[in-house]
């Protein structure tokens, strides 16, 4: 023990700090049908704590991402570097250009200038590989394999054991793998396999915000003071539509260990693949009811704050005005719905225009919900918005149930403009009549018959007004002839 303190010491003390870098490199430009292209993105003298931005590749498609760690001494001088490797499989034989591409690795963009690959015929079975991954050597004898325990274990992890009915909840599903592992695996269809899982375990009683995990990208993590590697597969938030619980079954998920043999092959100690099985853990999730409140079903759940502007605060009678009410915080976003006014005589208000941003990341989904409205005011006086406008929420964290409420004001000067108003809505007498009147049908053989009897009439009228007129005149007449 004493040796070992000495010697890390020693080491210690040689030890000199290097500068990061970082490199993107491609595997072998000349591989088989039934090879993997291989795109390294390493960290050398420093942590690697993000990659993403692997290219699709015209005529190769990704299989799944793999990682390395190496440590070199000489002379005292420390030489650590940390990587992930993408790999592709080629669709056809052929020569391919690799366009040059830019990724992200640790934050930064990283570029890589292109490369051409060949790629062949498959590989014979039988060749110096075979020995390399474990199948009979040269003297016929077959390979004695060491099977290493791996530290690992998969997971199926809510972040919450109970919330409330809209409260969201993350979920992760990860493999995670111990520093100190010493088994060798690889990926196994974790496309397929995660699909299978999905369907089985996504709650029909929730929304979903998904994550969207394309890369496998390994994050280090301590868990029971122990440091792992998590590779996450999928990632979403839950948002509970009611109180039925939630509960997530134990599931598995396969990956390919490489056992060791104790013998000695053409490229040195060979491996033969096997396949390992690991279960999640069952988890169920506690979904409590809201309070009781006049709007329960109706409020959002999360953590909120209001942002405001309006485009004026003096203005005139019948001059319209905008004014913008914004809920920015954490929670279910999509289902946020506008402030509920009250009945309004002094303002005319019309329905808003909705903006929404929605973010994901750090086990959590963040964002705004802007409501534009346009108003027009018709009496003047000066008004406090917030007996207009303001948005009801529950706070899961305090439990209770709070409202974001406007600190605005607005002064309006010039005449009333409610009588215009009333006159531009008075349809009349006449409109008031309609909703009194029944839509049956009129039948038009009976206006026929009206318009019948009314001609007769008028003609009836005309004849003895004639007769009266005729009778006059004779009258007039025999009146003269007396006299003279």
């Amino acid at each position: 023990m004493k040796k070992l303190f000495i010697s890390l010491v020693l080491l210690i003390g040689l030890t000199k700090v290097f500068a990061q870098e970082i490199s993107i490199e491609i595997g072998k430009t000349e591989i088989a049908l039934n090879e993997a292209l291989q795109i390294t993105a390493t960290v050398t003298n420093g942590q690697l704590s993000g990659a993403g931005g692997f290219p699709e590749i015209k005529n190769f498609t990704k299989i799944g991402t793999s990682s390395s760690s190496y440590t070199n001494i000489i002379n005292g001088k420390i030489t650590q570097s940390q990587s992930v490797i993408q790999n592709y499989k080629p669709s056809k034989e052929g020569t391919f250009q690799i366009p040059a591409f830019t990724m992200s690795v640790n934050g930064k963009s990283v570029s890589f200038g292109g490369a051409t690959v060949r790629v062949s015929a498959a590989a014979q079975q039988r060749d110096p590989w075979d020995a390399f991954f474990g199948m009979d050597n040269d003297a016929g004898e077959t390979l004695d394999y060491v099977n290493v325990k791996e530290d690992a274990f998969f997971a199926i992890s809510p972040n919450k054991d109970e919330v409330f009915v809209g409260e969201g909840f993350n979920l992760n599903i990860a493999m995670y793998i111990a520093d100190q592992n010493q088994a060798n695996m690889e990926w196994y269809e974790v496309g397929q396999q995660l699909t299978e899982i999905l369907k089985k375990i996504k709650p029909s009683n929730c929304w979903e915000e998904n994550f969207s995990v394309e890369e496998i990208i390994p994050e280090r993590v301590t868990i029971g003071g122990k440091g792992y590697r998590q590779y996450k597969v999928y990632q979403a938030n839950f948002y509970p539509l009611n109180n039925k619980p939630i509960t997530f079954p134990s599931m598995e998920f396969k990956m390919i260990k490489l056992k060791m043999s104790n013998s000695q092959s053409f490229f040195g100690g060979s491996y033969q693949k096997d396949m390992t099985t690991f279960r999640s853990k069952p988890k169920t999730i506690r979904v409590k009811d809201l309070p009781a409140h006049p709007l329960k079903d109706k409020v959002a759940v999360g953590n909120f704050k209001l942002e405001e502007a309006i485009s004026t605060q003096d203005l005139e009678t019948g001059q319209s005005f905008e004014y913008r009410f914004k809920v920015v915080g954490e929670g279910n976003i999509s289902a946020a719905r506008e402030p509920i006014l009250p009945e309004m005589k002094d303002f005319e208000v019309y329905p808003p225009n909705v903006k929404q941003q929605i973010n994901r990341g750090g086990g959590s989904v963040y964002g705004s919900k802007l409501f534009t409205y346009m108003a027009i005011p018709k009496e003047p006086g000066k008004y406090d918005l917030d007996n207009y406008f303001n948005w009801v929420y529950f706070n899961p964290a305090t439990q209770t149930y709070d409202t974001l409420k406007s600190s605005l004001n607005i002064n309006v000067t010039g005449e009333s403009k409610m009588n215009v108003s009333i006159e531009s809505n008075d349809r009349g007498g006449f409109y008031d009549l309609i909703d009194e009147k029944d839509n049956e049908f009129v039948s038009i053989n009976r206006d026929e018959a009206i318009k019948g009897f009314t001609n007769i009439g008028v003609l009836s009228l005309l004849l003895i007004t004639a007769f009266f007129a005729f009778k006059k005149s004779k009258n007039n007449t025999l009146h003269k002839e007396d006299k003279t």
